[in-house]
């Protein structure tokens, strides 16, 4: 079983439902989870948030810690993860979990962070983690793996 399906399983289970807030994965964790027979009976929505003000107005992140570290921190992943849970809330009540990434996947970077900064979050009610990472390889390489290890993050955390 894949990572994905094992995802959409251990949701399921708990009867939990999930909300994705993507920037450099532009969708791939949604579309990795969507793949899954079966998960739309876990899967709320998603927000692919690449514009830094998107963040704020969609996410809720912070415009303070946006205008003082930009969209690339840790801080930012977790007020992702945290904000989606409540955009994609349905009856009033947040999505059990949260998964964001934020990052660089080149093969530039506009604000001088190294290509391959990487920080994705987990946010359940129960709390958050973020992981950080510096991932090497091609901007599609990049993208990729922080989708995978987005997966990998939430699995961990259920």
């Amino acid at each position: 079983m894949s990572e994905p399906e094992r995802l959409v399983a251990r949701l399921s289970q708990l009867g939990w439902r999930l909300g994705v807030a993507e920037s450099l994965t532009g969708g791939l964790v949604l579309s990795t989870i969507v793949d899954v027979a079966g998960s739309s009976q876990v899967l709320r929505g998603g927000v692919v948030a690449y514009a830094t003000d998107l963040k704020a107005a969609l996410l809720g992140v912070d415009e303070t810690l946006l205008a003082a570290h930009g969209p690339v921190h840790p801080r930012v992943a977790r007020q992702m993860a945290e904000g989606v849970r409540r955009t994609v809330a349905g009856a009033g009540e947040p999505a059990d979990v949260g998964i964001a990434t934020t990052g660089i996947a080149g093969p530039m970077s506009p604000d001088g962070q190294p290509v391959g900064t990487v920080h994705l979050a987990v946010a359940t009610a129960l709390g958050s983690r973020v992981e950080s990472l510096r991932l090497r390889g091609d901007r599609a390489s990049i993208r990729a793996e922080a989708a995978a290890r987005a997966i990998r993050l939430a699995l961990d955390a259920l």
